[in-house]
């Protein structure tokens, strides 16, 4: 591949280290030194003010905002976006000693040391301040979210003279005036401040802004507890409130100023009146919110994922952080802490790709929450059935019937202007209903199925059905002007992954018609009032499916991507220079599209999420022609490419590719780390230990298990929730052990082998052929 590591962190098991302050890495470490809870995020931003390139971000989950463009305006593309807005800085700081203002763009500093503690979520920076000549001052920053009380979070700021005494000034406040930076604008309105003196001389702060267009509010409160100053003065300007404390520093005395923050949200209307009820509240509820008492709950929050989610590598301290570091960010960004939450492709660490979701949601994420956190996973796919109404709306729309889901969205509106993407992609709908499937295979949860399932799958099939056309008199069927997964090629007829799941759709959901028939008629009924199903249509369906064409070339043996694809010029990709990257930023627009190179798996991808019913041979044949074709501009796509070369024996190349995943924003190959982490991408980096080098399938009628382990490792171990049961797979020193918790007897395949694992730790030897990666794949 053309990208190269830009490696800056130093390598530690459990923690993001960065030593020495580089303005270079500002943004890609305010990206990777990001907190989140899922209800909140901050990105590693320096609170105490900085005037070099910087992007201040504090996000809430569900706080949105609109835009609406103006110009000329066609049926079907979308003028109105929705975007994650940019909150309240609840961490605004100013230091001052002596009338000089702490700012790292311009003053003096050393030993600068930043880290992020995975087994607690503290983020901590710390380095000496030069205020001028010989004069040093040990300043510390902490601060901490709250995983358990998700509303709240706590800072802690410590400052030491070393060799003088000197006046100490800190203003510390809220900010409402913070830029959206992509808009240039603030979108904040109706600011209110409350500010008082407490108990224990405690100073209480807080303010609350309602969003321009949507009309959603937030309400930040702080406590601030200081040593050693004293409170002088309040000030409040448009948008903005501090409290200074002031005083005198005395040489070698640290003062210790700390903050306790709530945060709440109103998304909806209806929720006004509670919000309103907690925020004349506040000020009570801030005296039970401290420092240490959130750290405590922190490292028991995350002692606890880690005990069933840790992936250990054995040999490779690199990865073994990168993964660490993705297991981490999936976790802050999402755990079902509030209801009706999706995953957007930046998680809570920036502004790119404006907060949406995307299908990365059904395809990249869910199976990690499926196999870590089933009712994590149950709670993604509801947020699909509660935008149910906003997707048939954006059906008609696009002239469809049923339900067309968004390519990109926060509350089920489709938020993406480019109409290539938004009109002419079905894999965001698609992958609703591959998701439903997946979930119900691997939970057997018939009730998520009647109440929410069948019916979008119903929905889904008639979008499906009435998007695409009878051709060669009637004879085959299939969907014209269409951009699959790889989105560097659009406005094609018969893209074989579109076709593909087209086809799975529409036979999964005439499946589960009788199924639910059988097993339930009164809920069947229920559906069919409530969707107006007709008999005729599942019977027009199956016709669509027998039909649908998959192109394929019978002289290779090869599927092609979509009709035409094999007839365009040829782009060596590894020639691309590394500055040309990301291509959307250094080539025009349309010479992406000339050419046959792919910007993510398409025909490939689709092999991975049904790899049970693709040979070894076929696999292996696709894998290259397809792979050296890739330029991996999409951050998801090297974990598929590592999956599969994994199986096919591809060692070296399963490893780099899993390299460059797990590492995707730690060494920012892509070069756009600073816009945000790419949170659904890793976790398919995830998906690269398990279902890559674990050798895990579950697409099939039994579970596989076919580890296999790079040459360089000395072992590993993974978690899996499978069938009820928490298993532990480690593999070392040349042998395979399965542990697994109580529950029934669970049937897998072990390197072709049936067994019956029952309460006994399962131990094999690895057979030879499957050591170092060389496996055998599919038969």
């Amino acid at each position: 591949m053309a990208k190269i590591a830009d490696i800056y962190f130093k390598e530690d098991p459990w923690k993001i280290v960065e030593e020495g302050f580089d303005p270079e890495h500002g943004l890609v470490a305010e990206s990777v030194f990001s907190q989140a809870n899922e209800y909140m995020g901050i990105r590693g931003y320096l609170e105490e003010g900085y005037s070099g390139s910087q992007l201040k971000g504090s996000y809430f989950n569900g706080i949105y905002e609109q835009l609406h463009q103006d110009g000329p305006h066609y049926k079907g593309i979308t003028d109105t976006t929705e975007f994650m807005v940019n909150g309240p800085d609840w961490l605004y700081t100013r230091i001052i000693i002596d009338g000089k203002r702490l700012d790292l763009a311009s003053a003096g500093i050393s030993r600068f040391r930043r880290v992020l503690d995975m087994r607690s979520g503290l983020l901590t920076r710390s380095f000496l301040w030069h205020i001028d000549g010989e004069r040093e001052a040990e300043v510390v920053f902490e601060r901490l979210l709250s995983m358990k009380e998700v509303e709240t979070a706590a800072q802690r700021i410590s400052i030491r003279p070393l060799n003088f005494s000197g006046k100490l000034e800190i203003r510390a406040g809220i900010d409402f005036s913070m830029l959206h930076m992509s808009a240039g604008e603030n979108f904040w309105k109706n600011i209110k401040v409350n500010q008082e003196t407490v108990e224990d001389g405690d100073a209480f702060l807080s303010m609350k802004g309602e969003t321009l267009h949507t009309g959603q509010k937030v309400c930040s409160g702080v406590r601030f507890s200081v040593q050693r100053l004293c409170r002088k003065d309040f000030v409040c300007r448009e948008k903005k409130a501090w409290i200074l404390f002031e005083g005198r520093a005395e040489c070698k005395e640290q003062i210790v100023l700390e903050r306790s923050v709530k945060n709440l949200v109103c998304r909806e209307t209806s929720g006004e009146e509670v919000f309103q009820d907690l925020t004349d509240r506040l000020s009570h509820d801030l005296r039970e919110i401290s420092f240490e008492k959130i750290m405590e709950d922190d490292r028991s929050w995350w002692s606890d994922v880690w005990s069933r989610s840790d992936i250990r590598i054995e040999g490779d301290p690199s990865n073994q952080q990168g993964i660490r570091f993705c297991i981490f960010q999936l976790f802050q960004t999402y755990h079902g802490a509030v209801d009706g939450s999706n995953i957007g492709a930046k998680g809570l660490t920036g502004e790119a790709y404006n907060g949406n979701a995307f299908w990365d949601t059904e395809t990249y994420c869910l199976p990690f929450f499926l196999f870590q956190d089933r009712n994590g996973a149950r709670n993604l796919l509801r947020f699909r059935y509660r935008t149910l109404s906003e997707a048939k709306k954006r059906a008609r729309e696009l002239d469809c019937e049923g339900a067309f889901y968004p390519i990109a969205t926060i509350s089920g509106k489709e938020c993406c202007n480019l109409w290539q993407h938004s009109s002419l992609q079905l894999q965001a709908s698609t992958a609703v209903a591959y998701g439903i499937w997946f979930y119900e295979r691997e939970t057997g949860d018939r009730d998520f199925l009647w109440e929410c399932g069948l019916e979008m799958l119903i929905e889904i099939s008639r979008m499906l059905a009435s998007r695409g056309d009878f051709f060669d008199n009637n004879e085959k069927y299939g969907y014209f002007c269409v951009m699959g997964p790889d989105e560097f090629q659009m406005m094609v007829n018969h893209n074989f992954y579109t076709n593909a799941m087209g086809k799975f759709v529409f036979e999964y959901t005439i499946r589960e018609i009788k199924r639910v028939f059988g097993e339930n008629p009164e809920v069947f009924y229920k559906v069919c009032d409530k969707t107006g199903l007709l008999r005729s249509e599942p019977v027009r369906w199956q016709e669509m499916a027998e039909k649908m064409y998959l192109p394929y070339d019978e002289e290779t043996g090869l599927y092609e991507q979509h009709d035409g694809f094999f007839k365009l010029p040829h782009v060596d990709v590894d020639a691309i220079p590394v500055e040309e990257f990301p291509l959307y930023n250094h080539w025009s627009y349309d010479r992406i599209y000339r050419n046959d190179m792919i910007k993510q798996p398409d025909v490939l991808m689709l092999m991975l999420l049904f790899n049970q019913s693709f040979s070894r041979d076929v696999l292996e044949k696709h894998y290259a022609y397809y792979e050296p074709r890739c330029i991996h501009e999409s951050s998801l796509s090297p974990s598929v490419h590592s999956i599969l070369a994994a199986q096919l024996g591809r060692s070296r190349e399963a490893y780099e590719f899993f390299r460059f995943a797990t590492r995707m924003d730690l060494d920012n190959y892509n070069r756009n780390s600073g816009e945000g982490i790419h949170t659904t991408s890793i976790a398919a980096a995830w998906m690269n230990i398990v279902y890559g080098f674990g050798g895990f399938r579950s697409d099939g009628p039994i579970p596989v298990l076919n580890p296999t382990i790079p040459e360089s490792w000395k072992g590993y171990s993974f978690h899996l929730m499978l069938g009820g049961r928490s298993l532990e797979i480690r593999v070392e020193n040349g042998i395979l052990e399965i542990a697994a918790g109580e529950g029934e007897e669970l049937h897998l395949l072990v390197y072709g082998k049936e067994i019956a694992l029952g309460q006994e730790v399962y131990r094999t030897k690895i057979p030879e052929e499957w050591r170092n990666a060389d496996g055998m794949g599919n038969s």
